[in-house]
């Protein structure tokens, strides 16, 4: 017989001619001559180029281990003491009972969801990244998750998580901001088949992302059409004249127009309006005509207005001084005052006659 000691906190199994005999505990043990001892430490998994199966069957074996058989698709978390340590794939996993305190968590990978049982924080860790696949939503979007390419929810702002496998996993986002969309360039008939070119703008926001993304290919350009068709609409219904009064209600009415065909895009329309009205160059010069023309008729009836004014007044100064001599006086003074003014010297020729010519000039009686 041969002495054998096992060390604390470890295992030893014996084998002979290769095949396994039993299992050996903490302290001295006595085993036959042509055996040997394999000692294991019981803090680490138990490993072993032999079948599994051959110790399995040996109860006391099985009561000093925990086995954990992990299947194919699925995956186990290790934890010792209650802190995540690594991840098991398919096969069979031996550990030591008493020394450390295990703990697993089994996953099936053939779900979609993570179990809730999973700390989000162990979701970075580098031996779950195989396993694990993520998308982001910003804060100012909305998406829509698509599983086998069928419709499952709608997403809110946050960072999803998922097991990878066979399943496929698609999310298309959209962004719940104001959006504006330009109209430009669009050529359109009034009323009284003046061609014009108008450059328009509208802003919008999804408000029933389902609507919009599911129940709809591609609901800009559908937004596009309807917007551009209702302004062709607005602007078929008036002349030009009233076009260029009254644009400012195009947002009134693009609203009750729409209103309906955007709700099943789900869209909704917060404001819009005509940018930019382009006259072709003919009608550029027939409307700077008709502008020069307006202007001169209103200077003209101001002129008219002025002449009527003054007329009025010099009719009405003519009668007071009719009525009064002494203000007609007044008056022939005050021009003599004002020719006065704008001469430099005066000549006076005719000997004793100065004195005429004087009270002639300034009106005195003789």
């Amino acid at each position: 017989m041969k002495r054998i000691k096992i060390a604390a906190w470890k295992k030893g199994i014996v084998i002979k001619n290769n095949q396994y005999i039993r299992l050996l505990n903490e302290g001295v043990s006595w085993i036959y001559p042509f055996s040997e001892v394999v000692e294991f430490d019981m803090a680490k998994p138990f490993k072993v180029s032999m079948s599994l199966n051959i110790f399995l069957n040996d109860p006391e074996f099985v009561n000093a281990v925990t086995v954990v058989d992990v299947k194919d698709q699925e995956i186990a978390l290790q934890y010792e003491s209650g802190l995540f340590a690594a991840v098991l794939g398919p096969g069979k996993h031996v550990f030591w009972k008493g020394l450390i305190d295990y703990r697993f968590d089994i996953v099936d990978l053939n779900a979609l969801e993570i179990p809730e049982s999973i700390d989000k924080a162990l979701f970075s860790r580098k031996e779950l990244a195989p396993y694990i696949r993520n998308f982001n939503v910003e804060p100012y979007e909305k998406a829509i998750l698509y599983v086998d390419g069928k419709f499952t929810r709608v997403l809110e702002a946050g960072t999803y998580y998922f097991l990878k496998n066979a399943t496929s996993v698609v999310i298309s986002r959209a962004d719940m901001r104001n959006i504006q969309v330009e109209i430009a360039g669009q050529e359109i008939l009034t009323k009284d088949k003046a061609a014009l070119r108008v450059s328009f703008y509208a802003q919008y926001n999804i408000t029933d992302i389902v609507k919009a993304l599911v129940n709809n290919k591609e609901y800009d350009k559908q937004l596009y059409v309807v917007m551009q068709l209702a302004l062709r609409e607005f602007i078929g219904a008036w002349t030009l004249d009233e076009l260029l009064e009254k644009k400012e209600v195009i947002a009134e009415y693009m609203a009750e127009h729409t209103a309906e065909k955007l709700e099943a895009l789900g869209v909704k329309l917060n404001a819009c309006g005509i940018r930019d009205v382009i006259l072709p160059g003919e009608m550029k010069e027939i409307m700077n005509q008709v502008l020069v023309a307006e202007k001169k008729a209103q200077a003209n009836t101001i002129m008219r207005r002025e002449e009527t004014a003054a007329t009025r007044s010099l009719l009405n100064t003519a009668k007071l001084m009719e009525d009064n001599p002494m203000l007609f006086k007044l008056k022939e003074m005050e021009y003599v005052e004002k020719i006065a003014e704008r001469i430099n010297s005066i000549s006076v020729s005719g000997g004793s006659q100065i004195g005429e010519q004087l009270k002639q000039l300034f009106g005195a009686k003789p």
